[in-house]
């Protein structure tokens, strides 16, 4: 992102609307993501934040909401009701809004240019949607009507996932969404490409020798995205019995990590440029033809009752608000198969799930490993070379090679594997931006890199719909797992017909390892 950008926003500042500001993605991300860049002087003191919801509360009740908020989810603690405090707060005012009442509206666009008068704002305005998509189109029509589109300054609609159940309603969503904003004025949040180590994918591929020439199906056997987590639905039966993993994860994070992986270099650092070759990707993704292909290459499952880190967790037809006769996958596993030059031939294994036993997400790329009975091979089973981009909870990059072990002499010598890790958390610990708070700040910018495009979202629905539609026909092939295990035992036969297996998370399973030294 250019200098001449950043020094923009801070310059000309904008009004920030947070539609949906009582709920608990505003509670635990945006307002504590807002704080940070405060904080850290990303944004001046030329801007302001309207908060909109239909709740009845007073400027004090959403005042003590939000210092409750950043107390408790901001990077940076310590936070006090002081004069600092007061100056922040200052900037935030909170509307009740009934968004069918189109006069609401006009009254928001008043409250909107006294702000802006108030702190000298030119007329920048940034719009957050953290409501359901089908409230998405009628917001953005009473926006245009009721002049809030009208003032001299930028425009921009932030949304969040869920875009659609399916193709056909993304399509119907976006058609009523750009009847009033342009493409480039829309920025669809998938929080995970605001996470730092999703976004180091790029950087470790291209700007380092000793990847970039070996990162094609020459020299990489498979490539593994896992995304568990330790939690069941929780309180979100309702909406995860019509969503379930598919949608939930798979139609946004895991394709979204897969064209990282795989997406050609970009002819240059512009959004557009690297957007488009993510797209590439996604075109490449081979479709599956038929339901027999579905079966063959996909595995989906749900969790009965079983035991989750010490506590008894039950049934996900149990839950709250799920249909007791429910086929809803809260777990799916898939071999992907994106048909370029470059990677023809290898698989990349994705999977996803809850109750699952740890939470984390990480890439394994498994390098192809030295041919049987050569020189070292011969008297030792040597293992394959890993790459792991571990992007949550822990941050950092962990290299596994082989190594003579240490003591071992002449022809007899072992070979050991033998790890090294760059471990971000340790280093930055707390103080790693959070994404939403990167991405907040690059939406302000301008900088649409790490937001979806219409066309990446279209193509991923293409891909899921053809899934999703085969599990309706049969829903003999839903496979059920005990939560605190790791899914469905078709889920490792999936990787075992190729030859692989589903690597450890999060450094399980490393007690043959060597590690080098300290963590790096």
């Amino acid at each position: 992102m250019s200098e001449a950008k950043h020094e923009a926003i801070k310059q000309t500042g904008a009004v920030f609307f947070i539609f949906g500001a009582t709920g608990d993605l505003a509670h635990r991300k945006l307002f504590p993501a807002i704080y940070s860049l405060y904080r850290e002087g990303k944004i001046s003191e030329k801007f302001a934040v309207i908060g909109l919801a239909r709740r009845p509360w007073t400027q004090e009740q959403f005042h003590s909401e939000l210092l409750e908020s950043i107390q408790e989810f901001a990077r940076y603690k310590g936070v006090e009701a002081d004069e600092n405090w007061t100056r922040f707060a200052e900037h935030f005012s909170y509307m009740s809004l009934d968004i069918n009442n189109g006069d609401a509206f006009k009254e928001l666009n008043v409250v909107a240019e006294r702000l802006e008068q108030k702190f000298d704002i030119a007329g920048n305005r940034l719009f957050y949607l953290a409501l359901a998509p089908d409230l998405f189109g009628s917001v953005a029509n009473h926006l245009r009507e009721c002049g809030l589109l009208d003032s001299k300054g930028w425009h921009r609609l932030v949304i969040e996932k869920p875009f659609g159940f399916d193709l056909a309603s993304a399509k119907n969503l976006n058609e009523e969404i750009r009847k009033v904003f342009d493409e480039t004025e829309v920025y669809r949040i998938d929080h995970y490409l605001g996470k730092e180590m999703v976004q180091n994918i790029g950087v470790v591929r291209f700007a380092n020798a000793l990847f970039e020439p070996l990162w094609n199906n020459k020299y990489i056997a498979n490539i593994q995205v896992t995304l568990s987590e330790t939690v069941g639905v929780e309180e979100r039966g309702g909406y995860y019995d019509h969503s379930g993993a598919l949608r939930d994860m798979g139609q946004n994070h895991m394709l979204q990590m897969i064209t990282m992986m795989a997406m050609e270099p970009p002819s240059s650092q512009n959004a557009e440029d690297i957007r488009d070759e993510k797209v590439k990707v996604l075109r490449s993704l081979r479709v599956f033809t038929s339901n027999d292909e579905v079966r063959t290459n996909v595995v989906r499952g749900q969790y009965i009752e079983g035991t989750v880190k010490g506590k008894l967790k039950p049934a996900y037809r149990a839950e709250t608000s799920v249909s007791p006769v429910s086929t809803t996958a809260t777990y799916f596993a898939a071999k992907v198969n994106v048909d370029n030059f470059r990677w023809a031939g290898v698989p990349f294994y994705i999977r996803t799930g809850k109750n699952l036993p740890v939470k984390t997400t990480e890439v394994v790329v498994e390098f192809k490993n030295i041919p049987d009975n050569v020189y070292l091979a011969k008297k030792n089973k040597l293992q394959p070379n890993l790459l792991v981009f571990r992007v949550n909870p822990l941050e950092g990059i962990y290299i596994k090679i082989n190594a003579k072990q240490p003591g071992s002499n002449g022809s007899e010598s072992m070979i050991v594997p033998v790890a090294m890790e760059f471990c971000q958390s340790c280093q930055v610990g707390h103080n790693t931006p959070e994404a939403y708070e990167l991405l907040i700040y690059d939406a302000a910018c301008g900088d649409s890199t790490y937001f979806t495009r219409w066309d990446e979202v279209a193509l991923a629905w293409q891909y899921v719909d053809k899934i999703a539609a085969a599990w309706a026909e049969n829903s003999q092939d839903l496979q059920l797992y005990p939560a605190g295990s790791w899914g469905p035992d078709e889920a490792h036969k999936l990787l075992e017909k190729d030859g692989f297996h589903w690597w450890p998370v999060n450094g399980q399973d490393e007690s043959e390892v060597v590690w080098v030294g300290e963590h790096i």
